[in-house]
């Protein structure tokens, strides 16, 4: 007959060893993977920014071409329904951000007022290229 001290010496659970093993392979792990995670956060980020700035130089084109005048401000764009909302900048998470440039110069010859010709990021960040935000 098996007395009660025997069942209870085999129902025992992990060695403290085999619990600091698996918490050190564990942070290992997370050691190696966080950073890859971060690098991939922004590329996808970075991606984010240039199909916004893509996709707005795009309506501000189309508007100018349609219009005869350049646009006076992003919500013009959205306004006139070139775009369906102004897009969150990826990196100050604001869509209020965006940093336009004003020209005076008419770029075609039926446009009748001048106004936003082109838009950048307002981030001050550096790219993974070495490049600011700003200056894409």
């Amino acid at each position: 007959m098996i007395g009660p001290f025997r069942l209870q010496r085999r129902q025992r659970g992990f060695t403290l060893i085999e619990m600091i093993i698996v918490c050190a392979i564990i942070s290992i792990l997370l050691g190696v993977m966080v950073p890859i995670y971060r690098i991939h956060v922004l590329h996808a980020n970075e991606a984010v920014l240039k199909e916004d700035l893509y996709n707005m130089r795009q309506a501000i084109d189309q508007y100018t071409q349609d219009k005869g005048k350049a646009p006076q401000a992003l919500d013009d764009i959205v306004s006139a329904g070139y775009l369906h909302a102004i897009p969150k900048d990826p990196f100050t998470h604001a869509t209020d951000s965006w940093q336009t440039v004003q020209e005076d110069v008419l770029t075609s010859i039926d446009q009748t007022q001048p106004g936003i010709s082109d838009v950048k990021s307002g981030s001050s960040l550096v790219s993974s290229e070495g490049t600011a935000y700003n200056t894409w």
